[in-house]
């Protein structure tokens, strides 16, 4: 799951920021992989994850996109940096048919204040078959002191 190159505590600063998203244990969301610019993440489809046609519901889908983008960037980021999205455009190329989709995000570019990443969805089932990519523009933020 990690990269060579990739500091092991910036890995496992990913790793905890996933799992304290409760959202991905909701969703049933696996963090597949954490490299220097890039992040993958896995998802099953399931009855409550469809929408009325029965097709992975869009909303799932940006999900997905936009936290692989996060995490994408935030491998490159200091570390200690925790990142927000400050915009994305999501592009849905095809319905989300199949059981089996990974999203992978990929930094395009890392700024001093502004990152931009891309990723793109695809169902696993069918020879990588592209559902929908994302372009996402993100800031990297300090955490505030609960005091």
């Amino acid at each position: 799951m990690t990269s060579p190159e990739l500091d092991p505590n910036v890995t496992a600063a990913i790793e905890d920021s996933f799992a304290k998203q409760g959202l991905m244990a909701t969703i049933g969301a696996e963090l597949r992989l954490v490299a220097s610019g890039e992040v993958r993440l896995r998802i099953n489809a399931s009855e409550s994850l469809t929408q009325h046609h029965g097709f992975l519901h869009a909303g799932i889908i940006g999900t997905i996109l936009d936290s692989s983008c996060g995490w994408a960037s935030q491998t490159l980021m200091p570390l200690g940096t925790e990142v927000l999205t400050v915009e994305y455009k999501l592009n849905l190329l095809r319905p989300a048919a199949g059981h089996h989709f990974e999203g992978r995000g990929a930094v395009v570019r890392a700024g001093t204040t502004l990152t931009v990443a891309e990723a793109a969805f695809y169902t696993t089932d069918d020879p990588d078959r592209l559902i929908a990519t994302m372009t996402a523009t993100l800031i990297g933020v300090r955490p505030q002191s609960s005091d």
